[in-house]
């Protein structure tokens, strides 16, 4: 299988989230890698263009969905990119029973985070 960029958007709030991601994706034999742009400074216009970049290099995009997510204005605004550069996209449900969906995921697909699910979405894109 050929390997697969894949760049995930997260609320900050939601970072050890992404991280548990990352530790999952080490732990399994599909290969795959993704783009992290973790917001780490204040937002600026350099930050968006080194984000665009990413998103327009990665394969797919992949939004980690929570309560955070509505009021992450970074993340909304990744998943807008991933949307305008029509990137394939899968919202994962992060927190069980937490079904806090932004808007702008009216219309994507959305499922709870499982290790099948990730795995059909990789190697869809």
């Amino acid at each position: 299988m050929a390997q697969k960029t894949l760049f995930i958007a997260f609320a900050k709030e939601d970072e050890r989230i992404r991280d548990l991601l990352k530790g999952q994706s080490l732990k399994t034999d599909t290969p795959f890698e993704y783009v992290d742009m973790s917001v780490k400074e204040p937002y600026s216009t350099d930050w968006k263009t080194k984000t665009l970049t990413r998103i327009r290099r990665s394969d797919g995009v992949i939004a980690l969905i929570s309560k955070n997510t509505p009021g992450a204005a970074g993340e909304i605004w990744e998943i807008v990119c991933a949307l305008e550069e029509k990137k394939p996209l899968l919202g994962l449900w992060i927190y069980k029973g937490d079904r806090t969906k932004p808007t702008v995921m009216d219309g994507q697909k959305i499922v709870v985070w499982t290790w099948e699910a990730l795995a059909d979405f990789i190697n869809s894109v």
